[in-house]
């Protein structure tokens, strides 16, 4: 069976890149630096026509995935957005003060992204009670959970991956993420069992231009979504597969 990669890129050159590297879906961001938000509509408009889908991250501000009426009705008009350009899906969350998914506003995303795909991001791995979260996210309806077991990385949670993806039991799918490399992602798709994964396939790069970091309009160094990389991830892939 066909592992699939999904790579987060934030820029039109890293959706080329990924693609050009063999991705088989993308999730859509801007900021990656900060976890990813929600992309702006030229982006998204510019990725529609790509080969593959394209799933927006429905963020809109950096911090706890707590969110307020305001935050909400933005939220809101983002996945008119993305539907507006013909993306294939979101990718959304929120956690309540105490951790646990806030359901309400979920259900109320995902009834407002009807007719596209879901992704239930990372909000997942601050919950309290994986195996609770879990059985939420599959009555929500979502086709995916981006996951790193609840730990910073993902090969720092695989015992949970594991676990997840047993209980889910082809339910819906357990998407490893989170510090996920070639180097490691055979084993963490050995160990659990997932039948896709999520990286950034992102190497650092170094600003030309001192004068733009002096006036902070660049950061010194940054990580940009690599070919190279992609094409090291595919290839690890298939040989865990």
């Amino acid at each position: 069976m066909t592992i699939l990669l999904e790579v987060c890129v934030d820029s039109a050159a890293g959706l080329a890149a990924a693609i050009e590297g063999g991705a088989g879906r993308i999730e859509l961001c801007s900021a990656l630096e900060l976890g990813g938000l929600t992309p702006l509509p030229s982006l998204m408009r510019i990725a529609a026509p790509a080969p593959v889908p394209i799933y927006a991250m429905i963020r809109p501000h950096a911090g706890p995935f707590i969110f307020d009426g305001l935050d909400e009705q933005a939220m809101m008009l983002d996945i008119e957005a993305v539907r507006a350009a013909g993306l294939a899906g979101v990718v959304i969350g929120a956690n309540r003060p105490d951790g646990t998914l806030d359901l309400p506003l979920i259900r109320r995303l995902k009834a407002h992204a009807v007719g596209l795909g879901s992704t239930l991001h990372r909000a997942f791995d601050l919950v309290p009670d994986a195996d609770q979260a879990l059985e939420q996210a599959i009555e929500l309806g979502c086709e995916r959970i981006l996951t790193s077991g609840c730990a910073v990385k993902a090969a720092d949670g695989i015992d949970t991956l594991k676990r997840l993806s047993e209980k889910a039991a082809g339910r819906i799918s357990i998407m490893p993420g989170s510090g996920i490399r070639p180097a490691n992602v055979g084993e963490i798709l050995r160990a659990t069992g997932a039948r896709e994964v999520h990286g950034s396939c992102s190497s650092p790069v170094e600003s030309a231009d001192p004068r733009a970091v002096a006036f902070g309009f660049e950061a010194k160094s940054t990580n940009r979504t690599d070919v190279a990389v992609v094409r090291q991830m595919c290839r690890a892939i298939e040989g865990a597969g």
